[in-house]
């Protein structure tokens, strides 16, 4: 062989075995955050591999001449410098609160609990056709700020004449802050009540969508906060307890995620700390209150272009190339591992059907055509809750079912208003309980 190709041959070797030690460096670290929980910002498992990386270096150098005994080092400072940028913070680690919205005054209220949330009021557009019962809000999320898209939808049910309440649960949009190991379905439960208490106008309207649909499926559930509720509406909800949470059933019909053009605009997890954060969370791998990144770095980071297909997933197929804009960047707020933290809850929480079958309290279930929601999420809640009257099969629409589109919101509100004054339904009471096995046949 000649000599130049006997050159490139060993230069090839020795890189490769190069990018080897880095690449084992690197899941050296990563494992070492996983085990350590992020401690210190991730630099307890930094200096733990830098130094097994040294140890190693030094090992590998032991027979050489003193300037050959440098090249080992090389990958144990490239690594170094690759696993630093995930102990480093990119933005503020102190809790920047969303700007305030240019159509809505925020209020704050300390609730009974110690939670202290955002609140927005949307009285009677006209006050000649108010409703004497005040209608408050649930948002999904969890631990998610209102969406703009949402604030429109609750303006048009004031220009109903509802006079509308809704609150930001606590650690989302403008709340403040819960140490989390607080973040618990109960504790949202609670809340909702001390809400109610803290508005101080007699019995409410309850319109719950998503994981506020499951919050509000557990107070109806809770004697005690059942007492404060006039009548309940569950929209898309998730799941109410543990039981259900661990069924793996089917979703609606097809949605666009997939098929929808990727969100535009800056991602957290293209930052390597958050990246690995927010992925080893999901994963199971990190604890919501890891010692990696603060609760409030996360909220910060996390921007809506990082919730990806999930968004995608809220519409219906046929809507996939004009998904409207939820939200704006200024109003945008998440918080992945409160949320992480609450579902978790969930999923470790008891069956409460025996308590949901002693329900009393008026109420209604809507369910999307193209629902990402798990079905047998919904027709558990039916199939359990005796005083839900009447099931909305609401065609055309995703999981976010007021989404602007069409004739979407005003369909939306025609079924909400229908059912809070006692009217006739605009479509069929659809499934029925004795309906829900062939429903879930069917894969409607």
């Amino acid at each position: 062989m000649p000599m130049p190709a006997i050159r490139l041959v060993r230069f090839t070797g020795r890189l490769l075995l190069a990018l080897a030690a880095v690449t084992m460096l690197v899941v050296v670290f990563l494992a070492l955050i996983a085990l350590t929980d992020g401690a210190g910002s991730g630099l307890a498992a930094w200096l733990t591999t830098l130094g097994v990386g040294a140890v190693l270096a030094l090992w590998r150098g032991r027979h050489r001449t003193w300037p050959a005994r440098l090249v080992p080092f090389l990958p144990v400072v490239v690594a170094a410098a690759l696993t630093a940028t995930v102990c480093i913070p990119t933005v503020p680690t102190a809790r920047r609160y969303p700007h305030a919205l240019p159509f809505a005054a925020t209020q704050h209220w300390s609730l009974a609990t110690g939670s202290r949330v955002a609140v927005y009021h949307y009285p009677p557009a006209n006050p000649g056709t108010r409703h004497p019962i005040p209608l408050v809000y649930l948002n999904g999320g969890p631990v998610r700020g209102i969406s703009v898209l949402d604030h429109r939808f609750l303006q048009l049910l004031a220009r109903q004449g509802y006079d509308v309440y809704a609150y930001e649960q606590a650690g989302g949009g403008r709340s403040d802050l819960l140490p989390m190991d607080q973040y618990t379905i109960s504790r949202s439960v609670r809340d909702l009540a001390a809400f109610i208490d803290r508005l101080d106008k007699g019995k409410v309207d309850i319109l719950g969508f998503s994981s506020g649909g499951a919050v509000l499926t557990r107070a109806l559930a809770d004697p005690s906060a059942a007492a404060r509720f006039h009548q309940a509406i569950i929209a898309e909800p998730g799941p109410m307890d543990g039981p259900t949470a661990h069924i793996a059933g089917h979703k609606g019909r097809k949605s666009a995620r997939d098929l929808a053009p990727a969100l535009t605009g800056p991602r957290s997890t293209h930052v390597p700390r958050y990246a690995v954060a927010f992925g080893l969370m999901r994963l199971g791998l990190l604890s919501p209150d890891t010692g990696l990144i603060g609760q409030a770095e996360g909220v910060n980071a996390f921007t809506a272009a990082d919730l990806g297909s999930d968004t995608a997933s809220a519409y219906c197929a046929r809507d996939a190339h004009r998904i409207p804009a939820e939200d704006t960047a200024q109003n945008f707020s998440f918080s992945p591992a409160a949320s992480l933290r609450i579902q978790q809850t969930v999923k470790d929480s008891p069956s409460i059907a025996p308590q949901l079958r002693r329900s009393r309290t008026p109420a209604m279930l809507m369910i999307a055509e193209c629902s990402s929601q798990v079905r047998q999420w919904e027709t558990t809640v039916l199939a359990n809750d005796p005083a839900i009257q009447r099931t909305q099969y609401m065609p055309g629409v995703g999981h976010h079912m007021w989404n602007g589109l069409d004739d979407n919101n005003n369909r939306a509100v025609a079924v909400i208003t229908a059912f809070l004054q006692g009217k006739r339904a605009p479509l069929p009471n659809y499934p029925t309980r004795d309906e829900i096995p062939a429903f879930l046949r069917d894969h409607k």
